[in-house]
C-alpha cells in the first residue's frame, strides 16, 4: 500500500504498511534472501567437521552437543520472536539487528580458549540467527502466491543443501590447514555482503496501529525450555534421574509450560498464537517437523565421529563424505517444489519423503566397524532424497493455511519446531553417546589391556578411556607414541586399544542411528494426518485460509 498522493509541488512520499515486495525489486529480495539462507546455514555446517578437533583441544566431550545445543535453544526461543514483529513492524529491521548480532558472536567465537566460552558465543549467535532462520520462507510469501511457493521453497533447501555441501568439506579444510578458530571468522565476510543486500532490497515498512509485544510469552518460553534441556543433558551423567536436581528442573520446567500457555490464551498478540494448532494439518506438520528435524540429528551429529573415529578419515576428508547426502536433498528438494507448483498437490510427496527417510534412516544401522566409506554414502544419499523431499513442502502447506497478515508468525511458529526437534535431540544424543562409549569401552578390551589398565592411576585410566582425545587421528597419534614407549609389545598393545574403542564407538553410534529410525517411523506416521488441501493460485495475498489466528 502507499500513501495518497500530496498536493502539487510537493514530493511524494511513499511509504508502504505491509511486507509485500512487487516489480523487479522482488527479484533482488530473492537474492538477499538465498543469501541469507545460505550464511545462517552455513556457520552450523562449517563447524560440524571441525567438532572432534575442537573438542580435543578444549577438552569437552561431556558439553559438547551443547555447542550445538546452545545455539539452536537461542534460535527457537527467538525464532517466534522475531517472526511475531515482523508482522508488525517489517522483516528489514529485524534481519538487519540479526546480521550484527551474528557477527559479533562469531568474532568471539573463533577467540574461544574453552568449551564453556564457546558454548556462550555459539548461544549468543543463535540469538542472531534466529532472525535468518525465521524470515526467508516468509519473505517468499511477501513475493509469490502460494502456488508459485512451491517451486521457490524447493530453491531456498536447495540454497541450504548448497551451503551444507560447502560448509563441512571447508570447516575440515581449514581446521586441517589453518586453525578452527577461523571456521567461525569465515563467516563474518559472508554475513557483510548478506547484510548489505537486505538493507538495499527489503521495504521498511510502517505499521497503522500500535501493537502489544508478547514479552511474557517470550520469558516464558524461555524458562521452560532451558531447565529442560538442563535437565536431559545433565540426567544420568552428572546427576541420577530420580536426583532432587532433575526432579527440580522437570518440575520448572512443567510449571513455566502451563504459564506460558496461559499466557499465550489470553494474550493479544501472542508470540505463538494457540489458534494455529486449532487446524489439524498445521499441528500435523508441526509433528512432522520436529521428527524429521530429531532424526536428522541423530545422523548429522555423530555422523562425523564415525567417520574420523572409526573410518579414520580427517576433517577435510569426512567433510567431503558428507556431500552425497546434501547432492540428494538438493535434487529431491527442487524436484519436489516444482511439483508442488505444477500440480497444486502435495499430499503424495511427502508420504514418499517420509517413507525414503526411513529406508535411509535403517541404512545406516548396518554400519560397524569394517564397512567402507562407500556404504556410508549410499545410505546418506537415500536419507538425503527423503529429508529433501519433506522439508520444502511443510513451508507450503503451513503458508497456505492461514491468512497473510500472520505469513511470519506462522513460519516462525513451524521453524520453532524445527530448531526445537535438534535443541531436544543434540543433549540427549550426547548424553547417550558418551555413557554407551563409557559402557562398552571396556567390555571390549583384550585381557591383555586390562592387566595393563589395572596397572595404571586412575588419571591415567581415565586419560585412556576419554572418548575426546582419541576420536581424532591427531589424538589417536598421541596415543599411539604413548604405547611405543612401552617397548616392542607397544605397537601390537596399541592397534589392540584402538579395535576396542572403534568397536564400541560405533555400537554407541548404532544405538543413536536406531533412535533416528524412531524418529523417522514417527515422521513417516505423520505425513498420514496432513489433508491435501488444494493451492492457491490466483489469490495473491488474499485474507483467506482454513484457519484463522489471534
Amino acid at each position: 500500500m502507499h500513501s495518497p498522493s500530496r498536493p502539487a509541488g510537493r514530493p511524494t512520499r511513499q511509504v508502504q504498511t505491509t511486507n509485500q515486495i512487487s516489480g523487479d525489486k522482488r527479484w533482488i529480495a530473492l537474492v538477499a534472501v538465498m543469501i541469507a539462507m545460505f550464511f545462517s546455514s552455513l556457520d552450523q555446517t562449517v563447524v560440524s567437521t571441525a567438532m572432534p578437533v575442537i573438542i580435543s583441544e578444549l577438552k569437552g566431550f561431556n558439553l559438547y552437543a551443547w555447542v550445538f545445543t546452545g545455539y539452536i535453544l537461542a534460535t527457537s526461543v527467538t525464532v517466534p520472536l522475531y517472526g511475531r514483529l515482523s508482522d508488525m513492524y517489517g522483516r528489514k529491521p529485524f534481519y538487519i539487528f540479526g546480521f550484527l548480532v551474528f557477527l559479533v558472536g562469531s568474532a568471539v567465537a573463533g577467540m574461544s580458549t574453552s568449551i564453556q566460552m564457546l558454548i556462550f558465543a555459539r548461544a549468543f549467535q543463535g540469538i542472531g540467527a534466529g532472525a535468518m532462520m525465521s524470515m526467508p520462507r516468509a519473505t517468499i510469501g511477501d513475493i509469490f502466491n502460494p502456488r508459485e511457493r512451491g517451486r521457490w521453497m524447493g530453491v531456498i533447501m536447495g540454497v541450504f543443501g548448497v551451503s551444507t555441501i560447502i560448509g563441512p568439506a571447508l570447516g575440515g579444510w581449514i581446521t586441517d590447514n589453518w586453525s578452527w578458530h577461523w571456521v567461525f571468522y569465515i563467516n563474518m565476510p559472508v554475513a557483510l555482503i548478506a547484510l548489505g543486500m537486505v538493507m538495499y532490497a527489503l521495504p521498511s515498512v510502517r505499521t497503522e496501529h500500535r501493537h502489544r509485544i508478547d514479552w511474557w510469552g517470550s520469558l516464558t518460553l524461555a524458562a521452560f525450555l532451558v531447565p529442560l534441556l538442563l535437565a536431559v543433558t545433565w540426567g544420568g551423567t552428572t546427576y541420577p534421574w530420580g536426583s532432587w536436581q532433575e526432579i527440580g528442573l522437570f518440575t520448572f520446567s512443567a510449571v513455566m509450560l502451563i504459564c506460558f500457555l496461559v499466557i499465550e490464551n489470553r494474550a493479544e498478540e501472542p508470540i505463538i498464537a494457540l489458534a494455529f494448532f486449532k487446524d489439524q494439518t498445521f499441528s500435523s506438520v508441526m509433528a512432522v517437523t520436529l521428527m524429521v528435524a530429531m532424526s536428522m540429528f541423530a545422523v548429522m551429529l555423530v555422523l562425523p565421529i564415525y567417520v574420523q573415529g572409526v573410518l579414520g578419515m580427517n576433517a577435510e576428508n569426512s567433510g567431503y563424505l558428507m556431500t552425497p547426502m546434501m547432492l540428494s536433498f538438493i535434487v529431491a528438494s527442487i524436484f519436489g517444489g516444482q511439483l508442488i507448483t505444477r500440480t497444486g498437490k502435495y499430499k503424495a510427496l511427502v508420504f514418499v519423503g517420509g517413507l525414503v527417510m526411513v529406508l535411509g534412516s535403517l541404512l545406516l544401522t548396518r554400519l560397524t566397524v569394517s564397512s567402507h566409506w562407500s556404504d556410508v554414502i549410499v545410505d546418506m544419499v537415500v536419507l538425503g532424497l527423503g529429508i529433501g523431499s519433506l522439508m520444502p513442502a511443510m513451508g507450503v502447506i503451513v503458508q497456505n493455511i492461514f491468512p497473510y497478515r500472520v505469513m511470519g508468525a506462522v513460519n516462525a511458529t513451524q521453524q520453532m519446531g524445527n530448531s526445537l526437534g535438534g535443541a531436544i535431540a543434540s543433549p540427549i544424543l550426547g548424553t547417550v553417546l558418551a555413557t554407551s562409549f563409557a559402557r562398552l569401552l571396556p567390555q571390549r578390551l583384550p585381557a591383555s589391556l586390562d592387566r595393563m589398565f589395572a596397572a595404571l592411576s586412575p588419571a591415567q585410566r581415565k586419560a585412556f578411556a576419554d572418548p575426546q582425545g582419541i576420536i581424532s587421528v591427531p589424538g589417536q597419534n598421541a596415543i599411539h607414541q604413548q604405547f611405543s614407549a612401552l617397548g616392542p609389545q607397544g605397537e601390537v598393545l596399541f592397534r589392540s586399544f584402538i579395535h576396542a574403542v572403534r568397536s564400541a564407538l560405533t555400537s554407541s553410534i548404532v544405538e543413536l542411528f536406531w533412535v533416528g529410525v524412531v524418529f523417522a517411523v514417527l515422521a513417516l506416521l505423520g505425513t498420514f494426518l496432513i489433508r491435501e488441501i488444494h493451492l492457491k493460485q490466483n489469490e495473491f495475498f488474499r485474507e483467506g485460509g482454513s484457519g484463522e489466528a489471534k
